[in-house]
């Protein structure tokens, strides 16, 4: 053991006494950990970004578009996108067994004012049941009700981003709003949700009765999505199995006539998407690895030098008796060192970068153990692995002609 921590001090030595060139040596694991580390944690980021995204639409969801599903990359003609009707919601909600909530929408953007405020935001048609699909709470006032639905009311909830920039401080319940110079009485303010894990402001909306939005407001005669919530996760395919044959004996297609619709089980689409930004981490992560590659040939390149350098000390030292081992032994803990030293400063490095992006940029970076034990070992490996030709090269010299060289 004492032999061990000797050539571990001679080895530290040897790398002190060229500090420069020990440094440059170093510099290819440290920008490879680094890298590694950095990458994989963007890579992570994007999967769980994904994955709170698809998670804030609701639990076991369902969403059910108009138009054929993307074939040979091609979407149906321009009148598919009107093949979902109000109707067909109401007879999902009738029918079908295992569902929670039905919730029909038809949303555009509009310029929404109040007195000489004016601010352009999404303006959604829903149903009542939108609310607990969404998960939204009512701050002050009331969420729409199925007799404003009925009546076709013209009356909005408003989110708190649209409060703040028509009524600032005011309370904004019992107001009159204009959306598309039609009057519109605010009977809601929603509570802030915040901005969504893909940097969308959840708050930017409002939000008023659907027969309202198809009838008065945009003219249409067809939803633009439906979203079902399925009571458990094990119901999941059954409820997508009946709500597909119904919609088709709804829409009076036969046989092998093509669905006008598109039924998305979000947990399969979750499913996807992970299988796909793995793939993208896997990516990243394997191009920052090659400059860990990089960086053992520099290790190898170096030792090979010091090997020639230090000709006449291992001469010196196998003449006293050193043996094979102790001078093989000796080379490698010196690259090895080198690995070590470099792979924990690139730790640093690529955990400093991973907070940095987060810090700065727009989405969360995510840092685990795993990459960072992973690139560290392997920065350890390669400083073994590339030190151990020119370690034999050095305890396979002939200590006679090793004396001789100047």
């Amino acid at each position: 053991m004492g032999m061990f921590y000797e050539s571990v001090s001679i080895a530290l030595k040897a790398l002190l006494s060229n500090k420069m060139r020990s440094i440059l040596t170093m510099l290819g694991i440290i920008i490879g950990v680094g890298a590694v580390i950095a990458m994989v944690s963007v890579g992570m980021g994007v999967t769980q970004n994904v994955t709170n995204s698809i998670a804030s639409l609701g639990s076991n969801m369902l969403i059910i578009r108009p138009g054929a599903s993307m074939s040979g990359g091609l979407r149906g003609s321009a009148g598919s996108r009107t093949t979902l009707k109000y109707a067909d919601a109401i007879a999902i909600k009738k029918k079908v067994k295992d569902i929670d909530y039905v919730s029909p929408t038809a949303s555009s953007s509009y310029q929404v004012v109040y007195g000489n405020q004016n601010w352009n935001t999404e303006v959604q048609g829903v149903t009542p049941e939108f609310m607990a699909i969404r998960d939204l709470t009512v701050g002050a006032g009331s969420f729409i009700t199925e007799n404003e639905l009925a009546t076709r009311e013209r009356v909005a909830v408003i989110g708190t981003t649209v409060s703040t920039n028509l009524f600032g401080e005011e309370n904004p319940v019992g107001k009159v709003i204009r959306i598309n110079n039609q009057p519109f009485r605010v009977i809601g303010v929603l509570e802030s949700k915040g901005q969504s894990s893909v940097g969308q402001d959840q708050d930017d909306v409002v939000i008023i009765p659907l027969t309202t939005a198809m009838d008065r407001l945009l003219g249409i005669n067809y939803v633009r999505m439906i979203n079902v919530q399925v009571s458990s996760q094990d119901k999941m395919d059954a409820v997508q199995a009946d709500i597909e044959s119904l919609l088709r004996q709804r829409h009076h297609l036969i046989g092998k006539k093509e669905n006008d619709f598109q039924v998305q089980n979000l947990t399969s689409l979750m499913t996807t998407l992970n299988e796909t930004t793995t793939m993208l981490t896997l990516f990243l992560g394997s191009i920052a690895a090659i400059s860990l590659l990089v960086g053992g040939i520099g290790i190898m390149n170096i030792m090979m030098v010091s090997v020639t350098e230090r000709t006449r000390e291992i001469g010196i030292r196998k003449a006293l008796g050193a043996t094979f081992k102790n001078i093989m032994t000796q080379f490698l803990i010196e690259s090895v060192v080198i690995g070590v030293i470099g792979g924990l400063i690139g730790i640093a490095f690529g955990v400093g970068v991973a907070f940095a992006i987060s810090k700065f940029g727009s989405f969360n970076t995510v840092i685990t153990a795993a990459p960072i034990l992973l690139s560290f070992t392997f920065s350890v490996g390669i400083g073994l692995f590339f030190g151990i030709y020119p370690a034999r090269k050095a305890a396979l010299l002939d200590p006679i002609e090793a004396l001789r060289y100047e």
